[in-house]
């Protein structure tokens, strides 16, 4: 299975944000939409940074109430690590845990289409394995 398959399950409903939105903001668009991430885009529309519920915490760490005033991009991660439609379940989880993060914007064209988390990846492996066996199963008792 790969990233393709994974969102025509999950759907392609992204939840974005501008560089100058304040991160009080961002939180309470986080909690409204129960997600663990926000992608950051420019005017364009193009992907510019993420920030995470991690980020969230480091930057109340380091700066204390004042953070939740500055900008999103004072604190957001610029170097965006992303994946395409046709990256499989075993190459996104090497590249999240190799990457030490939980959600991967989905990228077509450089157009962003989606974003994938540990989550949905976690999910997809257990339905695949799931699979497997009973193929497993089936082959047995047929042979």
């Amino acid at each position: 299975m790969n990233v393709a398959g994974i969102l025509s399950v999950k759907g392609t409903d992204i939840v974005t944000a501008k560089p100058g939105q304040t991160l009080r903001e961002i939180a309470a668009v986080l909690a409204r939409h129960k997600i663990g991430a926000i992608v950051v885009t420019d005017e364009q529309q193009a992907v510019c940074g993420i920030f995470s519920e991690r980020d969230l915490v480091r930057a109340i760490a380091e700066d204390g109430d004042r953070a939740m005033e500055e900008p999103l991009q004072t604190y957001m991660t610029r170097d965006v690590v992303t994946c395409a439609k046709e990256d499989t379940v075993a190459e996104l989880m090497t590249r999240m845990t190799d990457g030490r993060f939980r959600h991967l914007p989905v990228l077509e064209n450089d157009r962003l289409i989606g974003i994938i988390s540990i989550g949905d990846v976690v999910k997809r492996r257990i339905a695949e394995t799931e699979l497997e066996v009973e193929a497993m199963k089936g082959y047995i008792a047929s042979g």
